[in-house]
């Protein structure tokens, strides 16, 4: 049996894959490659592929790069089903580019070499950062650089104009006293909603050593902002507290990467959680830092020093936080049980514990952080627990 799959979102995804290529794959050619699917099978393969050939393309040039994109995206088994590959729009782009020198002079484009780079993609989007090898590392620098974190959204007390929510009284009376006391449509108000602070409080001891450059990439793409993504707050614990707002906040991630590496002296050497969380709170956490925010712990929770302290400031974080998430990259390993002193004595004050040795992990922890569970489903907060809506 064939394995079900979104026929639009699969045509949105190609024509992205496309118009990485050069080919000129616009909003309206898609709108024409959904139309022309309707009228046909999206189960067979040769339906879709001359769906979109059809509508996609503008001139001869672009029919290999299509042949090439379409093979890459639904794969190369032979037969009459569509089977689409399980690739995100940021895997995507890494495709687009393997094929992005296909030129219309060459006789026969890299086929082979654009389904392998789909294939390899998603591979790599599943394996432990410690066991990457170099390449490996910089392509999932690359991948990172394109994660966008915008952070859950929250109700202000600011009011603004809407098409329903409670009524504006004083704009409604100033209409009817416009209409010449004439009864004139009710005007409506809601709150406006806001993107909630994000707060990373990244792990760089030595336990932490394999992972630590993943994550500080994944705290650089959660700092960057784009007009949607609220204010973000970055933190390093090593064997001193270190805030690296600002040098993350520069927009190309090698350029970051070395501001921190200037300022980040300590990596690489022991860890105080305890010590340093409360550190934190005292300085910055109790101030407004961590007031109302999600609150994100990048660790693998080995305390060097006191387990209870680490619980107790935990525990105080969690009264201060909106939310308390926790990306244990060791959690993944196969007989995981969070038993070391540190680790348990937290986890009952966070909300989220979830994995964070993989790029896909780390997809799934930025659901997490904009509300959502790693199946996509809301989590609301109710009476200090959690439920799924």
């Amino acid at each position: 049996m064939a394995e079900p799959y979104d026929a639009v979102d699969s045509l949105v995804g190609l024509a992205a894959t496309l118009r990485g290529m050069g080919v000129a794959a616009s909003p309206d050619r898609v709108s024409a490659a959904v139309s022309a699917l309707a009228q046909l099978d999206p189960m067979r393969r040769a339906d879709v592929y001359w769906a979109g050939r059809l509508t996609l393309c503008g001139s001869a040039g672009d029919l290999t790069r299509y042949d090439s994109a379409f093979q890459a995206y639904f794969g190369d088994r032979p037969g009459a089903v569509v089977r689409r590959q399980r690739l995100t729009r940021t895997s995507l782009r890494l495709v687009a580019e393997a094929g992005g020198g296909t030129g219309e002079q060459d006789n026969e484009p890299p086929r082979q070499s654009l389904s392998a780079a789909a294939s390899s993609v998603e591979q790599l989007r599943h394996r432990d950062v410690s066991a990457m090898t170099p390449v490996e590392l910089e392509q999932l620098h690359r991948l990172l650089a394109a994660l966008r974190l915008p952070g859950e959204r929250r109700v202000t007390r600011r009011l603004r104009p809407a098409g329903r929510g409670r009524v504006d009284g004083a704009r409604t009376l100033r209409a009817w006293l416009s209409a010449g006391g004439e009864p004139a449509r009710l005007h409506h108000r809601a709150p406006v909603r806001r993107p909630r602070r994000v707060v990373l409080l990244v792990d760089v001891s030595g336990s932490m050593d394999s992972y630590a450059g993943a994550l500080l990439r994944f705290a650089h793409a959660a700092a960057r902002t784009d007009g949607r993504s609220g204010p973000t707050e970055v933190f390093t614990m090593g064997t001193r507290l270190s805030r690296l707002t600002r040098e993350m906040s520069l927009r190309d991630p090698d350029a970051a990467m070395a501001a921190v590496a200037e300022v980040l002296v300590d990596a690489g050497g022991g860890t105080r959680l305890g010590e340093l969380l409360k550190q934190f709170l005292d300085q910055w956490g109790q101030r407004g830092t961590a007031r109302g925010a999600v609150v994100v712990i990048l660790s693998d929770g080995w305390e060097r020093g006191d387990a209870a302290l680490l619980g107790e400031q935990v525990a105080r974080l969690h009264r201060l936080a909106h939310r308390v998430v926790w990306s244990n990259p060791r959690k993944a390993a196969p007989g995981y049980a969070p038993v070391a002193a540190g680790m348990a004595a937290a986890l009952p004050h966070v909300d989220d514990f979830v994995e964070g040795h993989s790029l896909a992990a780390l997809e799934d922890l930025a659901s997490v952080v904009l509300g959502r569970s790693a199946t996509g489903t809301a989590v609301r907060r109710v009476q200090g627990r959690e439920r799924h809506a």
